[in-house]
C-alpha cells in the first residue's frame, strides 16, 4: 500500500504522520546490512505525488542496503528536548529504486535534489505512533494494510 492509500484508508494518523515528519528536516532510517544486521542512517524525506519518497547520495550504504533487502523503518525526529508534540512515529515497509520515468523526473521537478542520487518508492507495512494521554497514560496507534488503526492504552 502506498502513501496515497494509506491516507485514504486513515486519513487522521496519515495526517499527525505528516506533521511529525514535517517538524524536522532530518530522521532515521533503518536497513537491513548485507550480514542480516541492522544500519541506521540519518535521512530527509518527502511526502509527494501521493508517495513516501526516500532519496540518497549515490552509492550510499543505505541505498546498497535497500537494493539488496527492501525492508526499512523510518522513525520521525523527535526533536528537542522530552516534549514530543504529536507523538513518536515510525513507518515501516519496503523501498523500491526508481531509477528513470515520469515518477523520477517529477520528483527531480519538485524537489530539485542534488545529481546523481538514487530514489526509493515506498510501500507501507506499518504505522505506529506512541504519545501520553493526560499525562498518564502510554497510547499506542498500530496500522497495518487492510486493518483498521488498533489502539492500546497503558497505565
Amino acid at each position: 500500500m502506498n502513501w496515497a492509500s494509506f491516507t485514504t484508508a486513515e486519513p487522521g494518523l496519515a495526517a499527525i504522520t505528516e506533521e511529525r515528519f514535517g517538524a524536522f528536516r532530518h530522521h532515521v532510517l533503518a536497513t537491513v546490512r548485507q550480514d542480516g544486521s541492522p544500519r541506521t542512517s540519518g535521512l530527509e524525506v518527502r511526502f509527494t505525488h501521493g508517495e513516501l519518497w526516500l532519496g540518497m547520495m549515490p552509492g550510499s550504504l543505505k541505498a546498497l542496503d535497500l537494493r539488496r533487502d527492501p525492508r526499512f523503518t523510518l522513525q520521525a525526529n523527535p526533536g528537542d528536548g522530552t516534549e514530543m508534540a504529536g507523538g513518536d512515529v515510525r513507518i515501516g515497509g519496503w523501498a523500491y529504486e526508481v531509477e528513470d520515468g515520469e515518477a523520477k523526473a517529477a520528483y527531480v521537478k519538485e524537489v530539485e535534489p542534488p545529481q546523481p542520487f538514487h530514489l526509493f518508492r515506498t510501500e507501507l507495512t506499518e504505522v505506529v505512533r506512541t504519545y501520553v494521554e493526560d499525562e498518564n497514560h502510554l497510547v499506542v496507534q498500530v496500522w497495518k494494510p487492510g486493518e483498521p488503526v488498533r489502539t492500546l492504552k497503558r497505565t
